[in-house]
């Protein structure tokens, strides 16, 4: 008797337990893959913050105004801006090729448009517009088409001055 029931407690736990076992790997497996997200998000996040530190420490360049200096820049301004400007393009294509995809939902959705919000400010720049086709040379072909569509989208609504 006592064989009995245990033979049937295996064939409940077998029953049971495999389903409950892939269950639980699949819900770790999904939690892990947040979490890899969110941590992605942030590093990218913390290397906007440091860029931000970095256009604060040229602020004789203006980079933080929407409209171009009113005095040229020397030379020696101009190189540095153009440098920022490559870095700035070097982030955006950073967090397009880990963030972006065509079938964003959720929070995956809202962390891209945070992006998405950042090149729109940088586009709103007369000299970053201008500049941007030499950025963009070399640049991953989806993320140059990602970028000028934006410019282009914003130009038809007549959000920009061209």
């Amino acid at each position: 008797m006592l064989m009995q029931w245990l033979e049937g407690l295996s064939y409940v736990v077998t029953v049971l337990g495999f389903p409950i076992a892939i269950w639980v790997i699949l819900r770790e497996e999904r939690l892990r893959r947040i979490n890899e997200e969110h941590e992605l998000h942030r590093n990218l996040s913390e290397e906007y913050d440091n860029f931000l530190r970095l256009a604060m420490d040229n602020a004789d360049l203006l980079l933080m105004s929407r409209s171009t200096p009113q005095t040229p820049l020397s030379d020696e301004q101009r190189e540095r801006r153009d440098i920022i400007f490559e870095m700035l393009v070097s982030l955006f294509e950073k967090a397009f090729i880990i963030l972006h995809s065509d079938h964003l939902q959720g929070d995956a959705r809202r962390r891209w448009l945070s992006w998405e919000d950042d090149m729109i400010d940088w586009l709103h720049r007369p000299d970053f517009r201008a500049a941007l086709p030499e950025l963009l040379e070399g640049e991953d072909d989806a993320f140059s088409r990602y970028i000028l569509g934006l410019r282009e989208k914003a130009d038809a609504r007549g959000t920009y001055s061209p």
